[in-house]
């Protein structure tokens, strides 16, 4: 064993430039850490052929890009020591990382699996943060390390801790505004369509009150034209008096019904 799992301080950890089996253990390391940085170029070649360009962001292009030249300066003057924590740390997250591309590599069936994609962004840059305070400690205290190595690496950390935040806001913040707008759409359209049903209730009772009153007018001139009828047979009969002519058989009935009524 060697290294952090050993015998290295998180405090202070000056370069090991010597032959032994831990120093050249560490310098190993190194040196697979950086080669490592080269094979992560091929998820950005999966993302060009499977026409994924949304992935390949200005965050992805920045981080992949830089890494193998910073790391080769990591490994060319100080191979091993104080700055070969965040080596460590940054393995670890990779490792979460491609285990949550294996996933969605899988298939829609593994999709529920996935939930926890926004923590994987906040563990990067919680990750940023540990390698700031570890590295900007040495700017405090005296340690047998180079003080531009601890700039190089504190403020790599800096820069990648601002792109990652600025993914994270504009990704996860700007799907929550979006979620948020499409739930107030959705209510205001659900309240839209219950006044709309309401008023379409309340004409319903209108159109039937309205129906009942013209119902009841068109039964009025029935009874008016009874009234002319009965007002009809009551003009002949009085006509038979003006002209001096026995009552005619409608006279008869008409004195018939008369009476009946008097009765």
């Amino acid at each position: 064993m060697g290294g952090w799992w050993d015998t290295y301080s998180f405090r202070c950890q000056p370069v090991d430039h010597s032959t032994t089996g831990q120093a050249m253990r560490m310098v190993h390391a190194c040196w697979w850490y950086y080669f490592s940085k080269f094979t992560e170029f091929f998820d950005t070649f999966f993302f060009v052929l499977r026409k994924k360009s949304s992935q390949v962001s200005t965050l992805h292009v920045i981080h992949h890009g830089c890494m193998p030249m910073s790391v080769w300066f990591g490994v060319k003057f100080t191979p091993g020591g104080h700055s070969t924590f965040f080596g460590l740390l940054n393995t670890f997250v990779h490792i979460v990382m491609y285990t949550y591309y294996l996933f969605t590599a899988l298939g829609p069936q593994f999709q529920k699996y996935l939930w926890w994609k926004k923590y994987l962004t906040a563990l990067q840059m919680v990750q940023f943060v540990l390698i700031m305070v570890h590295a900007f400690q040495l700017l405090f205290i005296d340690c047998n390390y180079p003080k531009a190595f601890v700039w190089w690496i504190g403020m790599h950390a800096v820069m990648f801790f601002f792109l990652f935040n600025e993914f994270y806001q504009s990704t996860y913040k700007a799907q929550k505004l979006k979620r948020e707008a499409a739930n107030k759409k959705r209510e205001a359209d659900a309240l839209l369509l219950k006044q709309q049903q309401q008023q379409q209730l309340q004409n319903g009772g209108t159109h039937t009150a309205n129906g009942s009153a013209t119902a009841a007018s068109s039964a009025a001139p029935a009874t008016n034209g009874s009234v002319s009828v009965g007002n009809g047979t009551g003009n002949k009969a009085a006509d038979y008096y003006v002209r001096g002519d026995l009552p005619a058989e409608i006279e008869l009935t008409h004195r018939s019904n008369t009476a009946g009524s008097v009765q």
